[in-house]
């Protein structure tokens, strides 16, 4: 029998894909990794679906790809290997939102943008954001984080409980909501940022926070991305507590500016937020940011953006990606994620900005910069082999200055396939040998995202 007959008898005809145009559509996700067709496509809806997929596939050997919303930018959902896409759309359900406990129990298939207007009806939300409408099951995967991560935390901070389904089709539940748990070893935070290599998520508790009442938003620009990021260590360590602390550099403003209608000046900008419970607080705690804006030879400061204008710049600032796909048309890219230590950011954010110069290249930052996770986008014409390898070489170079400062190869994006090559030397071959025996205990037959994260062969 072939794959698509046997998986018929698992799930109906109407949920099981091997057309061209289905798998094309989960072949790749919105990096510049190459795509690679899976055999089949399928669409569970419930736990006892996955468990009967991943029974039958490991009993196999048939690779099993997990898929969100394919936004992911270091090829983490491409089927490399082939075998069956498990899309988990159809698992998209709020189960239960416990709002006296500040908690909400989700399928991996909802999209978090979705839950979060759901929320709001009850004043809470939750806070990690990524920007692109990503699946709860991506960003679990992923551990995804974003532009409010400086104050909330990634999405790895904010899960109390898992349901999961191993390779063999076993499943099993971890945490509880309980929000301070300290029973046996952390199996929830071990496969939360897995990249569904040791498991698929079929259902997680989350942690909420309620609406803020009071918000205070500001731009500021400055001559130089040190200067500016200068002023996002000064404002982390006197407290001051923002919400959201972006930083982007001329190209990312002038994109932005074209895209959107703003009129920022074409310098490097800080994007900052505060929220609160009272507006005076909020007031203090402005001033006190633009008199440290001002030291640092700010060119322009300007607090009090309204509601409206504050959501269209949060929506530009997180449609930024799109915005350079157009200004930047027909062109090959890479888009780097690497973090630090906070009282490192600025000496990175510097070394990549110069570089970056140095060599010429055609691209942006555009940075978490309160959590100090910063993105590097490079675009390139598609045909030049020799630029290519100058910009791997460029990104090579990004990331281990990043683990030199004792930071990260990756922030938020995840290991994927482009970063790979970096996990022996941040975490050293000792750790690595551990990753590789809990990825064999797991999944001894490597069909859950095989080709991701370690390499085994």
């Amino acid at each position: 029998m072939t794959l698509l007959s046997d998986l018929q008898q698992i799930l109906p005809a109407d949920r099981l894909s091997a057309t061209q145009a289905d798998r094309a559509q989960h072949s790749k996700d919105q990096s510049a990794h190459h795509a690679v067709l899976p055999d089949v496509v399928v669409w569970p809806e419930s736990t006892a679906e996955v468990s009967a997929v991943l029974k039958y596939a490991n009993a196999r050997g048939v690779p099993v790809t997990a898929w969100g919303a394919g936004s992911s930018l270091e090829g983490n959902p491409i089927p490399v290997r082939g075998g069956i896409v498990l899309d988990f759309t159809r698992m998209n359900r709020i189960l239960a939102i416990h709002a006296a406990d500040f908690q909400v129990t989700v399928q991996p298939g909802l999209f978090y943008k979705d839950m979060n207007r759901e929320l709001a009806k009850h004043g809470l939300f939750f806070p990690p954001d990524p920007g692109a409408n990503a699946s709860l099951g991506g960003m679990l995967a992923n551990n995804a984080a974003g532009t409010r991560t400086v104050k909330y935390g990634a999405t790895r901070d904010n899960v109390l409980a898992l349901e999961v389904v191993l390779a063999s089709g076993e499943v099993i539940r971890t945490g509880s909501r309980s929000v301070k748990q300290s029973s046996g070893y952390d199996l929830t935070h071990l496969f939360v940022g897995s990249e569904g290599t040791l498991g698929l998520i079929t259902e997680a508790t989350l942690k909420l926070y309620p609406l803020p009442e009071h918000f205070s938003a500001a731009t500021a620009a400055f001559p130089t991305v040190k200067q500016a990021a200068d002023v996002v260590y000064e404002v982390i360590g006197a407290g001051l507590e923002p919400s959201a602390l972006e930083l982007l550099d001329a190209t990312a403003v002038e994109i932005i500016n074209a895209a959107s209608g703003f009129n920022l000046p074409v310098a490097p900008n800080l994007f900052l937020e505060f929220t609160g419970a009272g507006a005076t607080a909020l007031e203090e705690r402005m001033a006190a940011v633009a008199d440290i804006c001002r030291s640092h030879g700010c060119l322009s400061f300007r607090a009090g953006v309204g509601r409206d204008e504050r959501a269209r710049l949060w929506e530009a600032r997180h449609h930024a990606f799109e915005a350079h796909l157009r200004y930047f048309p027909g062109q090959d890219y890479i888009v780097t994620d690497f973090a630090v230590p906070i009282s490192q950011y600025p000496a990175l954010v510097a070394y990549a900005s110069d570089t970056m110069a140095q060599l010429g290249f055609k691209g942006s930052i555009i940075s978490h910069a309160g959590d100090g996770n910063a993105h590097v986008a490079v675009f390139y014409p598609p045909d030049d082999a020799a630029l290519y390898e100058r910009v791997q070489d460029f990104n090579a170079r990004l990331v281990r200055r990043a683990i030199e400062l004792g930071g990260t190869s990756t922030g938020e994006h995840g290991v994927g396939l482009g970063k790979q090559k970096f996990m022996e030397l941040e975490h050293g071959p000792g750790a690595l040998n551990v990753m590789r025996q809990i990825k064999r205990l797991l999944d001894p037959n490597n069909i859950l995202n095989p080709g991701k994260v370690l390499a085994l062969e």
